[in-house]
């Protein structure tokens, strides 16, 4: 059955906020990334004042609302311009990294701590990373889509991240640290293990500096769009323990 977002024209889209509405769930999610959509709410602290502004330009008829929109705040979703990505078969260990890795002798697993990581991500002053986003996320996972990287100092967690697999193509969604250089080792972990599966583009939604420093490059949003729907061949990630210094 054909989703509204396969039917939006997104590459085109006048503003970075594509859609409006819906819930949080696997199907709508799954048929957000494949067409280079993701959700991204406010802040709890700014929630309610972001949902009238969304009502007023759904009232206006200036976005289209999805169907089986549920009581309560409205869902943004939104497909940047330009799009960071970073290729996997490039990415750069920057030589601090490299260091650390030998000095620390961190781990990494897959999907061993889904809860926990999502959950190091939401612990920060401000997050959209709310409730109702922890439960679409976490049926997601469930449902094989939504992974998990961890960064292990033997059996303390030290960082990590999470992310969506659609197709050949991983979008990150956040990444936390409790050591510093933990969030970059995660990120460096999934680029390889990317890599061997054959899926080349990591998607990191938004520019920032210490992913530029991992090879971090914009795209117009046309091609990024592009990209992932024509990359929607199933991959499997490796999933073994990791020694991240080897």
């Amino acid at each position: 059955m054909t989703h509204p977002f396969d039917e939006l024209d997104v590459a085109a889209a006048p503003r970075e906020l594509v859609a409006l509405g819906g819930e949080l769930s696997p199907d709508n999610l799954r048929a957000a990334y494949r067409n280079g959509v993701f959700p991204w709410p406010a802040g709890v602290e700014d929630e309610r004042s972001q949902d009238r502004a969304l009502r007023r330009l759904a009232r206006r008829g200036e976005l289209p609302l999805l169907p089986g929109t549920p009581d309560g705040p409205l869902v943004p979703w939104v497909s940047p311009h330009p799009r960071a990505v970073v290729l996997t078969a490039q990415v750069h260990a920057p030589r601090s990294l490299k260091q650390l890795l030998r000095r620390t002798g961190w781990e990494t697993t897959l999907d061993r701590a889904f809860a926990q990581v999502i959950a190091g991500c939401a612990r920060r002053d401000s997050t959209w990373i709310t409730d109702r986003m922890i439960a679409g996320y976490t049926a997601l996972h469930r449902d094989g889509d939504a992974h998990s990287v961890e960064v292990w100092d033997g059996d303390r967690l030290v960082g990590g991240l999470y992310g969506v697999l659609s197709g050949r193509v991983f979008s990150g969604e956040s990444m936390f640290f409790v050591e510093s250089g933990a969030s970059k080792a995660a990120v460096l972990d999934l680029c390889r293990r990317m890599s061997e599966a054959g899926a080349p583009i990591l998607d990191t939604q938004q520019e920032s500096p210490h992913l530029r420093s991992m090879g971090q490059v914009l795209v117009h949003r046309s091609e990024y769009v592009e990209a992932v729907r024509g990359m929607q061949q199933p991959v499997t990630l490796p999933r073994e323990r990791r020694l991240l210094g080897a």
